[in-house]
């Protein structure tokens, strides 16, 4: 019996980056595989191109195992660069070359591809002369190749296939198109054609090809294939294995000489070699429904054929490319003569990784960081012995990017030239500047003399940042921040921000991810708790200054959830607008003046507190973001608990938990250009304290982040809260507008926080809103009614409110 070849051809793909295509290497006779780079957005359909690569065809020797072979021609796959942002982190492209593999049938397969891979054959891709030479004969006669002139270049006006089974031309959709290097219009000589049809006759696909031409009155040729298609026994058991990193088995030319007893043993003992072959081959990954479906195609069937075999490549194939194996390659079926079908598979196993620094000029250098920090954060399905996947490849962007050490990152596959079948994964780095500073400036305008401004009044502020980062190759990093509003006059309000972060706590190859923190600072902000309910004039604001240190350590379980512990020491300062110590909140008499009889503002009553307190917080953060829609849940839970150190010796438990869910009301399809899905927000969160309560620390009620359409701390200030949400987002031409309604509630504990500021200030402790809004850009503009007035009003905010 026959072993057969047969071509095929692969989907010309977009890659993800915008670079031109490398040059695709001469074959040679080893087995090549190319690896597709689709976009997460696309669902290929592969194996049907409008530009078929040239079919490749010899023939093989005789075998009692039937097999049929699938060549793949090397493409070098465009690279991406990537930077920046990308869903959190990994922006940018990705891409790869091609790898190696293949797999043999049960005879002289290593001589086959030797000859299967050689560019002698390429017919269609030649060069072709533009000018081209009428046949000379009368219109509208058959004329068989070998009529021909050996001197003439003919012009092929159409080509048609003949099915000689079904008595019928064949469309161009049949599979067998593809298989042809003719193309309507080209310019061929007879040599040319008749390469064509030898190619075509030993394919393995056809019992029987004959190719003939008729005449056209405009001196072109139209060229038709007559065939009948090659078939094999039923089979009823269907085998998928992967051959990737198997070698070429190396028979022993069978001799013209041979007589039938010798020819006999000579097949017998490939059929040896396969079944062995087969045997020591791993299973492929093809999914358990895909397996049944080829079952059943093969029970529907009845006869094997090369139809048939086809439609199972790209079946399988189709499964490969949606799951993400951009490397594999059907490359062979082997036992079409026996009851099973065997489908051999290159599937790009990963045989090493290597990680290279560049330069700006693109130059490979020695990097500063150290090769295990990039390691850890490959995903383990893009190690060695791993099938390459491009999920896999665009999560290790996403990781390695969110280092923060690199201006520039690639991820690409390309060909092992020592193992076969396998997968190099290189990843090109482009490492930022170690150290950095950045001064940001604004200047502001205070009232001079008779209220009018002078030169003299411009106040110079703004803020000073420096980094040093990636110390000793590490990641480690040293930042600090200053800022002001008056570099003439720092004193009334410097806030600065040193600290070192120090990750790998536990050594950069311990698996357990953990990130030690350590800070001082010094900020001040304005107190909510000292704020007017409605109808209340302007109350005397009080600013709270903290300065102190902070040590944390970050555990990472997964990506998304974290838990953070640590130990906090500050002192806490409460002023006025003088920036005086202020022990006591402040009112607006009825004559003008201001009293100093308000709640007080520290646990000390001296305007300064010193307490020391652990903290921690686990964050579980499952959000995604769909087409610009984030949907998903995020969960957090922070403890602070007091120590007993401190003044008047505070001790104390503060606790807060957050439910956040945002639920996609509409199944939408993922992807880039796609409209994203209507979101219905709902939100909770419980703030609760047990023990002292100092007024700065209390749970206060309003504001944007809070309960929307009233101002910071409008509401109340407690002990205890609840607050519920709920928003409807609607998406509209790039954005979405949004309805919402809000509620938040003391739930009787403001009168709990010592002075009840809540009551001295005329605040409720309740309220609810309403209202709607359009998000522009990263500003939200919102009409929002306040439930207690009975008003609404037009704000506009940046940011997100959950």
């Amino acid at each position: 019996m026959s072993s057969f070849a047969a071509p095929t051809h692969l989907q010309s793909t977009t890659p993800l980056s915008s670079r031109p295509r490398l040059p695709s290497r001469n074959p040679s006779s080893k087995r090549t595989v190319q690896c597709h780079i689709f976009p997460s957005s696309q669902n290929p359909k592969p194996l049907k191109s409008s530009s078929p690569f040239k079919p490749l065809f010899k023939t093989l020797a005789a075998t009692s195992a039937a097999t049929l072979l699938f060549h793949f021609r090397s493409l070098h796959s465009l690279s991406g660069s990537g930077g920046g942002s990308n869903s959190g982190g990994g922006g940018g492209g990705f891409g790869g070359n091609g790898g190696d593999g293949g797999g043999s049938g049960s005879d002289g397969f290593d001589n086959f591809w030797r000859k299967l891979l050689s560019p002698a054959t390429a017919n269609a891709d030649e060069p072709q002369n533009q000018d081209w030479d009428s046949h000379g004969l009368p219109a509208n006669i058959v004329v068989q190749l070998n009529k021909l002139s050996g001197f003439k270049k003919y012009k092929v006006s159409e080509i048609l296939f003949f099915d000689r089974r079904r008595w019928a031309t064949v469309g161009t959709e049949d599979s067998f198109f593809e298989m042809v290097s003719l193309r309507p219009g080209g310019t061929y000589t007879k040599s040319q054609l008749q390469k064509e049809l030898e190619t075509l006759a030993t394919c393995g696909m056809f019992e029987k090809v004959d190719m003939e031409g008729k005449t056209n009155p405009d001196g072109t040729i139209g060229v038709t294939i007559s065939f009948t298609e090659s078939t094999w026994q039923s089979a009823d058991k269907f085998r998928c294995i992967n051959v990737g990193l198997m070698p070429q088995s190396k028979p022993i030319e069978m001799d013209a000489d041979m007589t039938d007893k010798e020819k006999l043993e000579y097949y017998r003992s490939l059929e040896k070699d396969y079944k062995r072959r087969i045997e020591r081959a791993r299973p492929c990954l093809l999914s358990p429904p895909v397996h049944r479906e080829i079952m059943q195609m093969l029970r529907d069937q009845g006869k094997v054929s090369a139809r048939l075999l086809q439609r199972i490549r790209d079946r399988v194939q189709k499964w490969y490319y949606d799951e993400g194996y951009a490397c594999a390659q059907v490359v062979n079926f082997g036992n079409l003569n026996t009851k099973e079908v065997v489908c051999e598979v290159v599937e790009g196993d990963i045989t090493q990784s290597n990680i290279q620094f560049l330069d700006k000029l693109g130059n490979v250098v020695e990097g500063n960081t150290q090769v295990a920090v990039v390691k850890r954060e490959m995903p383990r399905q893009l190690r060695p012995g791993q099938v390459f996947n491009i999920e896999a490849g665009k999560q290790a962007l996403r990781n390695i990017n969110s280092l923060g050490l690199f201006s520039n990152i690639e991820v690409n596959p390309r060909p092992d030239e020592k193992n076969e079948g396998g997968i190099i994964v290189e990843i090109k780095l482009k490492e930022l500047e170690q150290k950095s500073a950045e001064v940001a400036t604004e200047w502001s305008i205070v009232p001079g003399r008779g209220g009018r401004p002078t030169l003299a009044s411009l106040q110079p502020g703004g803020t000073i940042t420096f980094e040093h980062r990636n110390l000793n190759g590490l990641n480690r990093s040293v930042m600090g921040s200053v800022t002001t509003s008056n570099f003439l006059n720092p004193q009334d309000d410097l806030a600065f921000k040193l600290e070192y972060a120090h990750p790998y706590l536990d050594g950069v190859t311990n698996p357990r991810n953990r990130t030690l923190r350590v800070s001082c600072f010094n900020s001040r902000k304005l107190s909510p708790v000292f704020t007017g309910g409605p109808g209340v004039d302007e109350v005397p604001p009080i600013w709270v200054d903290r300065a102190g240190v902070k040590t944390n350590i970050t555990e990472n379980f997964t990506r998304q959830s974290k838990f953070t512990y640590g130990l906090v020491m500050e002192e806490i300062t409460t002023r006025d607008e003088s920036s005086h110590i202020c022990p006591n909140g402040q009112r607006v008499l009825p004559s003008g003046g201001i009293s100093a009889d308000g709640p007080p503002t520290t646990l000390s009553g001296t305007g300064i507190d010193r307490m020391a307190f652990l903290q921690s917080n686990i964050t579980r953060d499952n959000t995604k973001f769909l087409n610009g829609a984030i949907v998903g849940s995020r969960d957090v839970f922070q403890v602070d608990q007091g120590l007993g150190i401190g003044s008047k010796f505070p001790f104390f438990n503060r606790h807060q938990l957050t439910l956040t869910r945002f639920f996609q009301l509409k199944e939408v399809e993922e992807g880039a250009g796609n409209p994203p899905p209507p979101v219905l927000v709902l939100h909770g969160h419980y703030g609760g304290c047990v023990g002292d309560l100092p007024s700065y620390d209390a749970f206060t009620l309003g504001g944007p982040y809070s309960v929307r359409g009233y101002n910071m701390g409008e509401i109340g200030a407690a002990r205890n809260i609840l607050e519920l949400a709920a928003e409807l987002r609607i998406p509209v031409k790039g954005t979405h507008v949004y309805a919402f309604a809000e509620h938040g509630n003391d739930l009787g504990s403001s009168k709990d926080v010592k002075g009840n500021p809540t009551e001295v200030y005329r605040r409720l402790g309740h309220g609810s809103s309403y209202g709607a809004g359009v998000k522009l850009g990263l500003v939200r503009a919102e009409y929002a009614v306040d439930h207690n007035s009975g008003t609404g009003a037009l704000f506009f905010r940046f940011g997100e409110r959950f």
